[in-house]
């Protein structure tokens, strides 16, 4: 069953750094299961990937997944991710070419946490932040304080209307979380990404796509990697907002909607 492949648009602005390989990818899905993981495979041996703790990337079908075993845990140790025939996971693929060292950042965090607490009924606040970060992250990138301080602030108009130009040559929003991006499938004006904010110095606007996605892989991955993690590192950010990203928003009026530019107070 391929429900879903056929409803990506690529003309939508957020799948830009993924559109190549991810054609490839929708006309295989569409064919089949089999052929969609394979052509997958393919992709990982050409990459050269590798998972949380070193092992080199592939994917397997959901039902190869042991009993028991967890899936985190099992990439960790294996280098297997267990995949389904389903949007969901195809966008979770896709990070692992966009964003290799995020995504086994984030793969080696939760395998630790797994290790050291095993599996119960609630993940822990870590992993929490951890599948918070994987499922619905926005990556504000970012070579001006104070537009993140906007973000932050809930400073809607400031960051949306006033500062407009500003987005492409100061400041930049990049999808990660592949829920997030399963979600824009199908567009709708509340959908609310959790921003991660990444500083760049201003030369980071001049560089093409691969540099940029580049630089921002391993700026967040050293992140991931170097310290205390919780949901509060997240500010949120309604993705159809973003200029450029949505016909509507070239209207002031566009961000007067309260339900979805909500204002708010943050404690940090």
């Amino acid at each position: 069953m391929s429900t879903g492949f056929a409803d990506i648009d690529w003309a939508r602005p957020w799948l830009a750094s993924i559109e190549a390989r991810g054609r490839r990818w929708q006309t295989a899905a569409l064919a089949g299961y089999g052929e969609y993981l394979a052509t997958l495979n393919e992709d990982a041996a050409a990459a050269s990937c590798v998972t949380g703790r070193g092992k080199p990337l592939a994917f397997i079908a959901q039902d190869e997944l042991p009993d028991g075993a967890s899936y985190e845990g099992h990439i960790a140790e294996t280098g297997c991710v267990p995949t389904r025939h389903n949007l969901h996971d195809f966008f979770n693929a896709s990070m692992w070419f966009a964003y290799p060292r995020i995504k086994a950042a984030l793969n080696a965090r939760q395998a630790e946490q797994i290790d050291a607490l095993g599996i119960g009924p609630t993940r822990g606040g870590v992993r929490d932040a951890l599948t918070l970060f994987d499922e619905n992250a926005v990556l504000f990138v970012c070579a001006d304080a104070s537009l993140a301080n906007a973000l932050r602030g809930f400073g809607w108009r400031t960051l949306f209307a006033g500062e407009r130009a500003a987005w492409g040559t100061r400041c930049e929003a990049r999808i990660f979380g592949h829920a997030l991006l399963e979600k824009l499938v199908a567009p709708y004006k509340a959908c609310t990404g959790h921003a991660w904010i990444v500083d760049v110095p201003a030369g980071y606007f001049s560089l093409d796509d691969a540099a940029r996605r580049a630089l921002v892989d391993e700026r967040v991955a050293q992140r991931l990697n170097a310290g205390p993690l919780d949901s509060r590192a997240f500010a949120p950010l309604p993705v159809l907002g973003v200029p450029g990203w949505w016909d509507a928003n070239t209207s002031p009026a566009f961000y007067d909607d309260v339900s979805v530019f909500r204002p708010g107070r943050r404690s940090r």
